[in-house]
């Protein structure tokens, strides 16, 4: 038997604003594709008998002047009855006050959510009315199609007798008042209806109905008048948006699961596509603003109560606004010391251990994967700064570091932080730290797939980066294909074996990890303890990898990166495909065309006169004497500085006078006022006989 192809010169399923909104999100053809698969233009059987078991239904209308509302009928399951896939037969009233009692008429256009809370299935329906009789009303089904669950709260459903509530009583208002605020504030659902129609007569004109879920706090009431709303990742179909681009005004409707009382509102829209507000609101794509028109409160509306049992798990992986009230505030600190306690120390491998922080204030300042903490303690009375990668995902509740022992050696200065952390440090101990940073960054919405390499402690960043695209692939259901391959000397020596292979089974095999072990213990079985014998090499690339262009990642100690870079430039990966995690000594030597070449700047001056304002001294500096850094502790300052290398920002000071040029790439972003100790030096100015700088010591 022949498949069925949808023919290509039929209608789209999608009106024009819905295209626009998926064609500005680069889904727009694998959206008509989809939607010509699954929107159609009857109901199957499975959603007739979805329809007919339930005890209540979501319905969005536009009223004679052409204001959306959303509303809900209800009746004991049943009342739903559908005659053929073509017609639905609702055998009820609105409630007393709804808005969509006075505009049932036919040929009106209705948008229909069947939603059931206690297993978060839904079916929707674009439809218009057919005739309404006493207690029914028929329709006729334009479109049919199903939506994810997500963002649908677990609820059971508790039916209170009729007669034991008192008569529904309507309340109009204007504004939001106290009452509204409350509600909505505290809500973690709600339903948004929309409208358009082009007067064409097409399927895909008319009004819909949708859910919305959040954490409580997801809406913030801005005044009486005005709200704010996230919008999470979806089905990429735009009902919602589309019609708000065609026609800005929307209807919602909140209601008290646990009085039964109902709020609708309606109001006109405006989409926030850029806010500043989006990077510190967890999971929102975009932003929307309801502007209050004129709304109802129907009191004692619905003989149904519902009791939460269960959040949905992509509602967790969501923020409120006080959570980016404080992620903003947190920005505006991100240059303090903060103070972390240690809530857990965990041993990763013979020479790596990781150490679980949190905030004091119960805040973690956001960052990407791939960046570094930059920390500080007392060690033996004195005070030392280091930067460790973390190896946690952004949307962990904690930051996690992950720590390589080092020999506590005067020769090797990061073994006295290291052996601390490994021997010393305690759960309950503080430590403090500055706001992440860091240049060496994975997107995980990317949708090139990636190839990470690390070797030894490189480690960490890739975890990180592997947490956050599984966690990334969870909210949106998109997953970027990662394949992870990590040098080790023996099995004792891997770290996050266990993890990476948890992470592998729940992504559903788009992330894999392949681990070369150059000293595998006799007792290691190849392909369960490791899939490799020997170095990362060329073929083991090759053998894994199919033909495909690739973003390559790349950590761990410098011959390890410099071999990696050879080897895949070797193998034809241009030098823009390859991004490496590079601290002061463990910089690679790229080609020629990849070489990081330092902006235009002053040229190096042969002298100068550096003044220390704080502590009210002048010194003279040669370029014997290296960096302002080296400079000032030689002269007896002790400036914090971590990497020496231009990364981290530890050694940042205010420049009040003179120029300064630097001796190397830095990564960490400067004000115009701004030097890094570390890689800095006086610059010399044409006209200036004696060179004279400030700086804020």
């Amino acid at each position: 038997m022949n498949e069925i192809i949808p023919n290509d010169l039929s209608p789209s399923p999608f009106h024009r604003g819905e295209q626009a909104i998926q064609s500005r999100l680069g889904v727009r053809d694998k959206m008509e594709q989809f939607g010509r698969r699954v929107i159609r233009d009857h109901m199957p059987d499975q959603h007739r008998a979805f329809y007919q078991q339930l005890p209540f239904i979501l319905v969005g209308h536009a009223d004679d002047k052409g204001w959306p509302w959303a509303s809900i009928l209800f009746g004991e399951p049943g009342f739903m009855v559908s005659e053929d896939a073509k017609t639905l037969n609702i055998q009820t009233t609105p409630v007393k006050g709804d808005p969509l009692a006075d505009s049932l008429k036919p040929e009106v256009k209705l948008g229909l959510l069947g939603i059931e809370l206690t297993t978060r299935r839904r079916n929707r329906l674009a439809a218009q009315v057919q005739s309404v009789s006493k207690d029914n009303i028929k329709i006729t089904v334009d479109q049919s199609f199903g939506n994810c669950p997500q963002y649908i709260q677990i609820r059971e459903l508790e039916k209170i007798p009729a007669n034991s509530l008192p008569d529904p009583r309507v309340e109009m208002l204007s504004s939001i008042d106290n009452r509204a605020r409350q509600l909505i504030e505290s809500t973690d659902t709600f339903f948004v209806a929309s409208h358009h129609d082009d007067g064409s007569g097409a399927a895909n004109n008319g009004a819909d109905v949708s859910h919305r879920g959040g954490k409580p706090g997801f809406i913030r009431v801005d005044n009486e008048r005005t709200i704010t709303i996230p919008d999470y990742a979806g089905n990429f179909h735009f009902n919602t948006f589309g019609n708000f681009l065609e026609n800005p005004k929307a209807g919602l409707l909140f209601i008290d699961f646990e009085r039964g009382d109902m709020l609708t509102l309606t109001g006109h829209v405006e989409v926030l596509w850029e806010s500043k507000d989006l990077a510190f609101f967890e999971g929102a794509q975009r932003l929307w603003k309801f502007h209050i028109h004129q709304g109802r409160r129907i009191n004692h509306g619905l003989p149904l109560r519902w009791k939460l049992k269960e959040y949905s798990p992509n509602t967790l992986l969501t923020g409120t606004w006080d959570e980016a009230k404080q992620q903003q505030n947190a920005v505006s600190q991100r240059d303090n010391w903060l103070n972390y306690r240690v809530t857990k120390i965990v041993t990763e491998s013979t020479s790596i251990k990781s150490v679980y922080l949190t905030s004091d204030t119960g805040v973690l300042p956001k960052y990407q994967a791939g960046q570094f903490l930059t920390i500080k303690a007392k060690i033996n009375s004195k005070e030392y700064i280091r930067t460790y990668t973390l190896s946690s995902a952004p949307a962990d509740d904690e930051y996690r570091i992950s720590v390589k022992l080092e020999q506590a050696e005067a020769s090797v200065p990061d073994g006295i932080f290291s052996s601390y952390l490994h021997h010393h440090l305690q759960v309950g101990d503080h430590l403090l730290a500055k706001a992440p940073r860091g240049s060496f960054v994975f997107d995980s919405n990317e949708q090139r797939p990636a190839v990470l390499l690390a070797g030894g402690v490189g480690i960490t960043p890739l975890i990180s980066m592997a947490r956050d695209a599984l966690h990334s692939g969870v909210r949106t259901r998109s997953i970027r294909s990662m394949n992870i391959f990590v040098a080790a000397k023996n099995i004792a020596q891997r770290a996050f074996f266990d993890e990476f292979n948890e992470i592998s089974q729940l992504s559903a095999g788009h992330i894999n990890t392949f681990w070369a072990l150059s000293q595998a213990e006799k007792s290691a079985k190849p392909g369960r303890d490791y899939h490799h014998s020997g170095r990362i090499s060329a073929s083991l690339l090759q053998s894994v990898l199919p033909l495909d262009d690739y973003d390559f990642y790349l950590c761990g100690p410098s011959s390890f990166m410099q071999s990696i870079y050879d080897m895949l430039h070797a193998l034809g990966v241009v030098d823009k495909r390859i991004y490496a995690e590079e601290f002061g000594p463990a910089s690679l030597v790229r080609t020629s065309e990849g070489v990081n070449i330092i902006g235009k700047q002053l040229p190096q001056a042969s002298g100068a006169i550096v003044e220390f304002t704080k502590s009210k001294v002048e010194q003279a500096w040669s370029p014997e004497e290296g960096s302002l850094l080296d400079f000032a502790e030689n002269h007896g300052f002790t400036p914090e500085f971590g990497c020496r290398s231009g990364q981290c920002g530890a050694c940042k000071v205010t420049l009040s006078q003179g120029s300064v040029c630097y001796q190397s790439e830095h990564s960490f972003p400067l004000e115009a006022n701004e030097v890094l100790l570390c890689c800095a030096v006086p610059a010399a100015e044409e006209g200036q006989e004696v060179v004279k700088i400030s700086l804020a010591m």
